[in-house]
């Protein structure tokens, strides 16, 4: 997830380059996503895991829901490039579902790291409450 992540901040920063010339409608909202949510929340969600977690989360565990976290990323992207909400919902269930992976690998969390703890379940919320705010959006503009 952390390689993942940094390429996800890198097409972030390249579609914020092209955004400006091309007069890309959506640009900014892809770089933005990009960079926040594939990029940054990807990262942070790694590196609680790496930290917190008692017992080390499986190679299978990592690669399923790093492939289920940008998997659902890309197609947040295309629904909102497509304008169709229906597929905005179906990307935001399962970055709903690998964060409920990360929910379920912090069950074996020690206390610590209390500030880190505390951090990234700040961050696990941010996302879930940020999750249901971009499908209303989605729908109401469309």
């Amino acid at each position: 997830m952390f390689v993942a992540g940094g390429i996800s901040v890198v097409a972030g920063g390249f579609v914020a380059a092209v955004t400006g010339p091309t007069e890309w409608e959506h640009g900014s909202w892809v770089s933005a996503f990009l960079v926040l949510v594939g990029g940054v929340a990807q990262i942070g969600i790694a590196a609680g895991q790496a930290h917190l977690v008692d017992t080390s989360i499986t190679r299978r565990f990592a690669g399923v829901q790093c492939i289920l976290w940008n998997t659902a990323c890309a197609i947040v992207v295309a629904g909102t490039l497509l304008s169709s909400p229906a597929t905005v919902s179906t990307g935001s269930a399962l970055l709903m579902a690998a964060l409920g992976m990360s929910v379920h690998a912090m069950r074996r969390s020690s206390g610590r790291h209390p500030q880190l703890l505390v951090l990234y379940r700040a961050l696990l919320t941010v996302l879930l409450v940020s999750i249901p705010i971009g499908i209303t959006l989605s729908w109401t503009r469309h």
